[in-house]
């Protein structure tokens, strides 16, 4: 439970910034975006270079993708390995572009070997919320 509760508390806190960052392209666009949740679990002897790769991965998306909106990978305090990553897209043909993508494609294959579990959770946010200014 406790491991839950790890999970859904992270998953809050980065749907509370999707609002905060994106407030006037929410409102714009609706319900077209596309909201995804990965819960992984890396091998931890390959854990600092899995992040690099990941956030390598992260920054080049959000360079050179207009339709990746948000990108935010966390670990767990207690255990580094279990990472959450919520990513929101313009719209579900932009996450499929962002699968095709060479920064993507070169992140995968990087990490094959260092993700002892993925799990794709797509969501849908209930409500929104920040007073981060």
């Amino acid at each position: 439970m406790k491991f839950y509760k790890n999970r859904l508390s992270i998953f809050i806190f980065l749907t509370s910034i999707i609002l905060f960052v994106f407030n006037s392209k929410i409102a714009a666009q609706g319900n077209k975006q596309m909201v995804r949740m990965a819960k992984l679990v890396i091998d931890s002897s390959q854990l600092e270079k899995y992040k690099a790769a990941l956030k390598e991965q992260m920054e080049s998306a959000l360079i050179a993708e207009p339709g990746v909106l948000l990108y935010n990978a966390v670990y767990e305090k207690e255990n580094q390995t279990h990472i959450t990553i919520l990513e929101v897209y313009a719209s579900d043909s932009a996450y499929m572009a962002h699968r095709q993508t060479p920064h993507f494609k070169k992140y995968k294959d990087a990490t094959k070997d260092m993700v002892k579990s993925l799990e794709l959770i797509d969501v849908v946010p209930i409500g929104m919320g920040s007073k981060l200014k």
